[in-house]
């Protein structure tokens, strides 16, 4: 994983909005209908894989990512690719938004209603809702190899001949798939997290053999404080993560340190947010990850402040922070002024060299939770001229 030699780099958490003909197909399951709708699929997502890359780099971005866009989100997708998820859906009850009832409920909510709106627009009956958060209700194994190799090939030919510094491609941790995906089958948390950890490490291994970064999404080890363990203490939610992060780290067992890449999250989802879980009160655990680099928020009004715990904080000596200074659900566009201060804050902790600028999670972490095209990467360019303003202080 390269540091921030010269000048600050830039980067951003993975997801990308995806191009409204793509979000159909995603939604209407074309991923894995008949042969010809799975054939147009690959093919618009390949051409989407295409363009996202064009235009991170025409934005200035540094370190670029596929942009997920042929995933209906950075957790669902592996309902697709995983045998043994076909139970019944299980609610999304964050403990924040259960006491703002008006606000809605996360991304499978709104990507229904967009369905149904879609439809009614249409003079026709709103389909069924699909099954987008089925719980496990049988034994865990990866089906669809097919699937990551094609992320693996679209990524590769779309970088082909282009100007950047890293590539990285997401996938989803042990503890997370478990925070959306009930168990239904296994006999203890435990054992369905490591059948999960077993299974995904094909993917890891994958996207890492193929050259790229691998960037894993661990949004448990915050987020699900206040939705599966909201009524648990700190302390057994302590008790909860450090197994996650065990099995993150068995999982990745084998794989180079230097070609990992973590992200930590409370939810890309605008909402209160006043039930999330203190950094300070988990940062010691996160830093057991066996990574090269700790992407987190740090841009949004309830995180910004915890620059301070990383100040506090035993961090391991080549550890990259990756601190978001880019808000992904405000439709503000940040000054460029107050990026830069943002990243000199942490520039100060770990120094220039290991601090890489990012945003505090996706801009499409489901196909319709997402920020609009255009704002995406016009903050994407606000976080280049922000890095580049940052680094002639700093270099």
């Amino acid at each position: 994983m390269k540091r921030s030699t010269g000048r600050i780099l830039t980067t951003h958490v993975g997801s990308l909005p995806r191009p409204a003909d793509l979000a159909r197909m995603l939604l209407a399951g074309a991923q894995t209908g008949a042969p010809e709708q799975r054939a147009a699929f690959e093919a618009r997502a390949a051409a989407a894989v295409r363009e996202a890359v064009d235009k991170q780099i025409a934005a200035g971005i540094d370190v670029v990512s596929d942009g997920e866009q042929g995933k209906i989100g950075f957790v669902n997708y592996v309902k697709d690719r995983l045998d043994g998820f076909s139970g019944q859906a299980t609610p999304f009850q964050a403990a924040d938004l259960m006491e703002f009832p008006g606000m809605g409920g996360g991304g499978a909510a709104a990507a229904a209603a967009a369905q149904a709106a879609e439809a009614r627009q249409a003079g026709a009956e709103p389909p069924p809702a699909p099954n987008w958060t089925p719980a496990c209700n049988g034994p865990v194994r990866y089906r669809d190899h097919a699937a990551y190799e094609r992320d693996v090939a679209n990524f590769k030919a779309a970088l082909a001949g282009k100007r950047y510094e890293e590539a990285f491609i997401c996938s989803i941790t042990p503890g997370n798939v478990a925070q959306v995906l009930a168990n239904q089958y296994y006999p203890s948390r435990t054992a369905y997290l490591r059948a999960l950890g077993q299974a995904m490490r094909e993917e890891y291994r994958a996207i890492v053999g193929a050259g790229f970064l691998l960037q894993l999404d661990a949004c448990d080890l915050a987020m699900d404080r206040h939705i599966n363990f909201k009524d648990r203490t700190v302390a057994e939610f302590r008790d909860v993560i450090s197994e996650n992060v065990e099995m993150i780290n068995e999982a990745t067992e084998g794989i180079p340190t230097d070609r990992i890449r973590l992200h930590l999250c409370w939810g890309n989802y605008q909402g209160p947010h006043h039930r999330d879980v203190e950094l300070k009160d988990i940062v010691d655990i996160v830093l057991r990850v066996r990574c090269a680099g700790v992407s987190f928020e740090a841009a949004n009004p309830r995180h910004a402040h915890e620059w301070k715990v990383w100040r506090e904080a035993s961090i391991p000596p080549d550890l990259v922070l990756i601190p978001g200074v880019i808000d992904t659900c405000s439709t503000y566009i940040e000054h460029p002024e107050v990026v830069a201060d943002r990243i000199k804050l942490f520039a100060g902790i770990v120094g220039p060299e290991r601090v890489i600028a990012g945003t505090d999670c996706g801009f499409g972490t489901f196909v319709y939770l997402t920020v609009p095209e255009q704002l995406a990467y016009a903050k994407l360019r606000t976080l280049v001229e922000g890095a580049a303003l940052a680094s002639r202080d700093l270099f």
